[in-house]
């Protein structure tokens, strides 16, 4: 349901196949970014990476970027969803067509979806889907046939979801801090 560029979703409840997880039940607000959020956006951010410590090769390095998730303000969208008490549980970085900066990897003419992070304990209700679907639209809504990202396959719940939402690999990229990334892209219907 949408009300005044805000998505409301609500948790069905409906038990998750596979192995059990916490269910997050509030109901999510997806909505635009505000000034106000860049503390919430940014320890979402690092609370969703937690879990690659071991994974990455400078995780302090690592860390100090994703703990800055909210500049990407600066040169995009951040869309965030929060839950029933207002607090922040997610957010994406939509980066339009031709903005700068971006990596050498991505053209400029397409928009790129950049940091998907769901709180921990916040995942399983769909959050990520409902925020990637927020890029796809804006893609749309600036004319683009495709939009753009990149991940690794360290990354697995992420890259399931982006591979069932149709996304392809374009192309691997050079490691990220010891991880490999592949740039992925989705044909926009």
């Amino acid at each position: 349901m949408h009300m005044g560029g805000r998505c409301i979703i609500e948790d069905s409840h409906a038990p998750i196949p596979g192995p059990k997880r916490p269910r997050y039940g509030q109901a999510m607000v997806i909505r635009p970014y505000a000034a106000g959020d860049a503390d919430g956006v940014n320890s979402v951010a690092l609370a969703a990476f937690a879990q690659y410590q071991e994974v990455y090769s400078d995780w302090p390095a690592l860390m100090r970027a994703v703990g800055a998730m909210a500049a990407l303000a600066d040169h995009g969208e951040i869309v965030v969803a929060e839950d029933g008490a207002g607090m922040i549980v997610g957010a994406v970085a939509y980066v339009p067509l031709f903005a700068e900066p971006r990596a050498d990897f991505f053209r400029p003419e397409w928009p790129i979806i950049r940091m998907l992070v769901v709180a921990p304990w916040a995942r399983g209700a769909g959050i990520g889907r409902k925020l990637t679907e927020q890029c796809l639209g804006r893609a749309r809504r600036d004319g683009s046939p495709r939009i753009a990202l990149h991940t690794s396959p360290a990354m697995e719940a992420a890259l399931s979801l982006y591979l069932r939402m149709g996304f392809k690999l374009e192309r691997s990229v050079p490691d990220r801090f010891g991880v490999p990334y592949g740039v992925y892209l989705l044909e926009i219907q």
